[in-house]
């Protein structure tokens, strides 16, 4: 699996708030370079921290999580029993994130 962060859209959103990373990460409450590791691909964020970054940039916790990171696909070549194996990989790592997602959810109830 790899991780693409739209940095884009981050930088967009930053500046659309007159903010930049350094307030981001004040606001977020997300050590500055933890957030510089989250922009350069180097680590994927948790939970609690694409709900933060929500928050800071007053959007929607679902547009943040997709513009965080996606799993590659990989292509439709090699084998059936490759290609399902990606599969269960990526499924693997959406049920941990969905897991993480749902204890922090209920530690804030």
């Amino acid at each position: 699996m790899s991780l693409f962060f739209d940095v884009a859209w981050f930088e967009n959103r930053i500046a659309s708030l007159a903010m930049d990373r350094a307030a981001l990460a004040i606001a977020s409450g997300i050590d500055t370079s933890d957030l510089e590791r989250l922009f350069a691909n180097e680590r994927t964020p948790n939970a609690a921290e694409l709900a933060a970054l929500a928050r800071a940039l007053r959007a929607d916790l679902v547009e943040v999580t997709l513009r965080s990171g996606v799993a590659e696909r990989g292509g439709s070549h090699g084998d059936a029993s490759a290609r399902i194996e990606n599969i269960e990989a990526r499924l693997d790592a959406m049920d941990a994130w969905l897991e993480e997602f749902e204890r922090t959810a209920r530690k804030r109830a």
